[in-house]
């Protein structure tokens, strides 16, 4: 089963948190500080990425039931919020649809969401993704200073990122891309979390235009946020102060009021 890690398990409150892709569980070690003194914290050692245990990367329905699972098997019936990052924000939304866990809120940060184009044309788009990171494993540092230009990230952010990358294998990098975009959700969906927020970066709102429209037609009662001055999936790792406060402002609205910012 799907290891994960647990903070401050003596908390009421449970938070899970779920990493990208392309990263490894201590995604969030910038954010653990500021929310385990308030929170027991579950973040998912996902399929792939753990370099413990030599698996590949399944599928996100399958990682959103065995997150259930893990979550039931431990008592845990209910929990604060779950968020989810690119990659696990497609985890969050099928986690949500499938209904096992209460859950009271929820954050979609940059999550993707299926793809509702013809089957030939969802093949073409995987192989394209597999390729463009594929490229990154065989070509180094060169080329991820590239394609992370528009964010400061350092060098050992970087270097960490490729080595990410020569860990994973290229079943988990084609599993991961192809399951991100051709997920299934049900139809129509049944959500009961009160609370649904979308986040998304000011330097990825072209690359989420489909993801927005989706969660807009699928779900209306989520609300939207946008982050300035960042890119996809950066949060955690360069302003993870925000994205904690940002985290418990939105668990601290009372009730179950929608959620206005």
């Amino acid at each position: 089963m799907m290891r994960y890690r647990e903070y401050s398990a003596d908390k009421e409150k449970t938070i899970v948190l779920i990493h990208p892709s392309l990263v490894l569980w201590d995604y969030f070690e910038y954010v653990i500080p500021y929310l385990e003194k308030d929170y027991r914290l579950i973040i998912p050692i996902l399929p792939g990425y753990d370099p413990q245990e030599r698996s590949d990367f399944t599928s996100v329905e399958e990682v959103a039931k065995d997150l259930a699972d893990i979550l039931l098997e431990k008592g845990i019936e209910e929990i604060e919020c779950i968020y989810g990052c690119s990659m696990g924000g497609s985890i969050v939304l099928r986690f949500l649809a499938d209904g096992k866990i209460k859950t009271k809120a929820a954050i979609i940060d940059g999550g993707i969401t299926p793809y509702r184009l013809p089957y030939l044309i969802t093949r073409f788009i995987a192989l394209k993704d597999f390729l463009l990171i594929c490229l990154g494993k065989w070509g180094g540092i060169k080329i991820l200073e590239k394609a992370f230009s528009t964010d400061e990230y350092s060098k050992e952010d970087l270097e960490y990122v490729l080595k990410v990358l020569n860990m994973i294998s290229y079943k988990t990098i084609w599993n991961t891309f192809d399951s991100c975009n051709n997920y299934v959700m049900p139809d129509p969906i049944n959500i009961d979390c009160k609370k649904i927020v979308y986040w998304y970066a000011d330097g990825e709102k072209k690359d989420r235009k489909k993801d927005i429209s989706y969660i807009k037609e699928k779900l209306p009662q989520v609300v939207f946020k946008e982050f300035e001055n960042i890119g996809h999936a950066g949060l955690a790792l360069l302003k993870p102060e925000t994205m904690a406060l940002e985290l418990k402002e939105l668990l601290n609205q009372g009730g179950e009021e929608s959620v206005a910012f």
